[in-house]
């Protein structure tokens, strides 16, 4: 093995056995076996028949959990899914180990493929955002809408404050952190990535922390916890290089699904400054710009974020039916 390279996890069937994961009220989590790996989905049961499927992808280092407060507002408006990537969550290390960009938007393309329930409203968060990205670009057979928070997409000048999150894909640097934060608390863990998600870190309640401390301690006992991590943060980076075809931004581009982007002004990941990049990019998008919001904004603003969500949903169906509609010609051609 050489110095560059991650020691192999254990295979699935000998994981140690670690406290359950936390499912809200109202929500039901289960395994789906796929070609190749294993998906933990989060769902809500759809407030009536008839409502058109959504899934939702978190971001690097999150999991379901992040789309909990976002899924509840919509439970009446689509039938809604969250996954959790491979090696995130409670979903085990892909079989491949393959952790970059393509390889997580390959496992939300099987599971799509496999349910059965698409075309979805695909929302992605950061790392997630990069995945649906890739997804609606490549199956567009697979997207109806897509929403976009803070999309961890290429920036030719990246901020100083996600440095740390982008050093975690250098070969050692893990190790290295691992190493100079062993004393920390997973207290001091969250309060750290709280810090660096929330545009106001103080409106996390005491119970919303105590929640993420808990997930933490339990993901700390998983062998492939920091090799996920870091596998992932490298794909991303690697992503960020890419040209022709595959580079991110070119893919944003044939992007035929109407799109919401949605930006944090405190966003310390993903620069502010990008909203008017990514609003030329995709071809049919609307922009919300939220100036005290960080980097998931819904998780900060689930109400605000829902209410665009719902004048997408509300202007795509007006055009869909605009375009079906016959015109004054064609209903003379017809008589």
């Amino acid at each position: 093995m050489s110095s560059t390279e991650l020691p192999a996890v254990p295979a699935t069937s000998v994981l140690p056995r670690v406290a359950p994961v936390r499912v809200a009220e109202g929500e039901r989590l289960r395994s789906v076996r796929l070609p190749g790996v294993t998906l933990s989905v989060r769902s809500r049961p759809p407030a009536r028949e008839g409502l058109s499927p959504a899934l939702y992808v978190h971001g690097l280092g999150g999991s379901s959990q992040n789309w909990s407060a976002l899924m509840e507002r919509l439970d009446g408006v689509v039938d809604g899914e969250a996954v959790d990537l491979p090696g995130f969550g409670d979903s085990p290390p892909p079989d491949d180990g393959d952790y970059s960009v393509t390889g997580h938007a390959r496992a939300v393309i099987r599971y799509l493929e496999t349910s059965g329930r698409g075309p979805v409203h695909l929302f992605g968060n950061s790392l997630g955002g990069a995945v649906a990205t890739r997804v609606s670009a490549v199956r567009p057979d697979l997207v109806r809408t897509l929403t976009l928070v803070s999309p961890a997409l290429p920036e030719l000048r990246v901020q100083r404050t996600a440095v740390p999150t982008a050093l975690l894909g250098v070969p050692g640097v893990a190790g290295l952190f691992t190493r100079v934060t062993r004393e920390w608390t997973p207290e001091q863990r969250v309060r750290g990535v709280v810090g660096l998600c929330y545009g106001d870190p103080t409106s996390v309640s005491p119970e919303a922390l105590g929640h993420a401390v808990e997930e933490l301690e339990r993901r700390l006992r998983l062998p492939y916890f920091w090799d996920a991590m870091t596998r992932s943060s490298r794909g991303l980076v690697n992503a960020y290089t890419l040209g022709g075809q595959h580079n991110l931004w070119r893919q944003a581009e044939r992007v035929l699904a109407p799109t919401l982007l949605i930006y944090g002004g405190r966003d310390r990941l993903v620069g502010y400054r990008m909203a008017q990049k990514a609003a030329r990019s995709f071809r049919d998008s609307r922009l919300l710009s939220l100036p005290d919001a960080g980097h998931v904004a819904m998780m900060e603003y689930p109400d605000t974020v829902a209410e665009a969500f719902r004048e997408l949903l509300a202007g795509h169906s007006a055009s869909t039916v605009a375009e079906s509609a016959p015109t004054a010609d064609s209903v003379s051609a017809g008589s």
